[in-house]
C-alpha cells in the first residue's frame, strides 16, 4: 500500500506541533525546577519521557491515519467499521503499555512521558480554532 502525500504531510504537521510542544513541556519542566528544585527534576529522564512519548503520540497519529486512508476505498461499511475498531482498539493499547512503562521503568519520567499523548489533540484542535478564525 502507497502511503497517500495527505497523511505524511498530516503526519509531518503532527510532528512539528507536537515537538513543539515537548520542547514547550520541556521549558516547563526547566523553570519549575529551577523554582522548586527538589519538587521539580529536570533531568535526562524528562528528557527520554518526553522523546518516548513523542514518538508514541506521531506513531499513533500516523497509524490512525494509514487505517483511515485504508478504509476510504471500502464499499462494505462494516467491514470498515471493523478495520477502524480493531485500530482504534490496538492503539490505545500501545499507548497503555506506554504510560506503563513510563511508570515502572525508572529511566523514564512519568508526567514527561504522558504529556506528549495529549498535544496531537490539543494541536489538532488549535489549528481548527484557527483556520474557523480565518473563515476557512
Amino acid at each position: 500500500m502507497k502511503i497517500q502525500s495527505a497523511v505524511k504531510t498530516e503526519t509531518g504537521k503532527i510532528a512539528l506541533g507536537t515537538g513543539i510542544g515537548v520542547i514547550i513541556m520541556y521549558l516547563v519542566f526547566f523553570v519549575l525546577h529551577k523554582l522548586f528544585p527538589t519538587w521539580a527534576p529536570f533531568d535526562y529522564k524528562v528528557i527520554l519521557g518526553g522523546i518516548g512519548g513523542f514518538i508514541v503520540a506521531v506513531g499513533n497519529f500516523f497509524w490512525m491515519a494509514i487505517t483511515v486512508q485504508k478504509v476510504a476505498n471500502t464499499e462494505d461499511e462494516d467491514k470498515a467499521r471493523s478495520v477502524m475498531g480493531v485500530s482504534y482498539r490496538y492503539r490505545t493499547l500501545l499507548q497503555l503499555l506506554w504510560v506503563i512503562l513510563a511508570i515502572v521503568v525508572p529511566v523514564f519520567n512519568l508526567v514527561a512521558g504522558i504529556v506528549p499523548l495529549f498535544i496531537p489533540s490539543l494541536f489538532i484542535k488549535l489549528r481548527g480554532i484557527i483556520s474557523a478564525g480565518k473563515g476557512g
